[in-house]
């Protein structure tokens, strides 16, 4: 891999969605560290836009971050950010996020995860045209790619052609045309499959979220597939720590499987799968509060069992997750107390 340093003040990052929560915790994390970010978000209302607002007052209290409102699914907007701001790394982080939800919804995950996504490679694509060009383009993909395969811990050269959820089928269609742009213009380009992140500013709907606010309210939790369920929880700052390391070490050609593609697909999770059942003792332990549990059987959708194989990760960034659950289920607690004056 060759290195690239994007945080010498010249260069631009680019975070698409960086008012959501992966995009905030990289952007806080970069701007701490000197580098440029531009953020670009459509601040939706999928989940609680005050929280994306707070996320977004932190942001711009640093003086190296502009912010731009808008959908990824606009490819006029998506051009005239570009061209206005020349980025020299692409972070795009922007999706409709959720499984359930895709159920319900299957057009929003259309227009952000695939239209949106075309837009960005569109845009990468065309920066090699008429300029040096975007050096790197990183982009979230997700556990979700690997269905309910019983084969454990999921490793990236594992099959992924049976996806569960219309959610799981973007994902893996994010990461056939992010190779085919690679393979065909040569940008060198980086997906990243998430393995169950959680931590403060997290996602409301997400489960641990969703567990502390009905605990606060005293209603009663859904425990699905009756609680035996096992998830590979990533603690937020080990995913940015990731994507840090991978921003400044773009693939080369030589890296990949197909020697003509800069292309490279990395999980990052925490390689350790907590029973679903340990994990709400432990949030209860946390955050002080007691659930009313209802058990559920399993959703469409839903998958038994996460299990990264991080050793990819390890080998080309010597990096992996290791924040203990009950530490970073503390670090989530102390953050939601605070937060909601509690």
């Amino acid at each position: 891999m060759s290195t690239y340093n994007p945080f010498n003040p010249d260069n631009i990052i680019l975070v698409t969605g960086a008012a959501g929560f992966i995009g905030f915790h990289l952007s806080k994390l970069l701007l701490s560290e000197g580098a440029v970010v531009v953020g670009l978000d459509n601040m939706n209302d999928y989940y609680d836009v005050g929280l994306k607002e707070s996320r977004l007052a932190i942001l711009e209290t640093y003086e190296r971050f502009s912010f731009v409102r808008g959908s990824i699914s606009d490819a006029k907007l998506v051009n005239n950010v570009f061209e206005d701001w020349r980025p020299d790394i692409v972070v795009n982080l922007a999706a409709q996020a959720g499984v359930r939800y895709s159920i319900d919804n299957p057009a929003s995950y259309i227009d952000s995860n695939l239209v949106g996504f075309f837009n960005i490679l569109e845009a990468c694509r065309h920066s090699y045209d008429e300029r040096e060009g975007v050096k790197h383009l990183v982009y979230a993909s997700s556990s979700s790619v690997y269905g309910n395969q019983r084969k454990t811990p999921f490793s990236v050269s594992d099959p992924v052609d049976h996806p569960i959820s219309l959610y799981a089928a973007t994902k893996k269609s994010n990461e056939l045309m992010g190779y085919a742009y690679s393979h065909l213009y040569g940008i060198p380009m980086t997906g990243v499959r998430f393995f169950t992140v959680y931590g403060p500013y997290g996602r409301p709907d997400m489960a641990y979220f969703k567990f502390a606010d009905k605990m606060r309210r005293g209603e009663p939790i859904q425990i699905y597939n009756n609680g035996d369920m096992m998830r590979d929880f990533t603690y937020v700052d080990d995913i940015v720590t990731g994507l840090e390391r991978m921003l400044c070490n773009p693939p080369s050609a030589g890296d990949a499987s197909d020697a003509d593609a800069p292309f490279k697909v990395y999980n990052i999770g925490n390689n350790t799968p907590e029973k679903l059942l340990d994990f709400i003792n432990i949030l209860e332990e946390k955050l002080g509060m007691k659930a009313v549990r209802e058990y559920l059987p399993m959703q469409p959708g839903d998958v038994y069992q996460t299990y990264a194989d991080v050793d990819d990760l390890m080998r080309d960034f010597d990096f992996r997750p290791a924040t203990p659950l009950a530490e970073g289920l503390e670090r989530f607690a102390d953050w939601y107390r605070e937060y909601y004056k509690l």
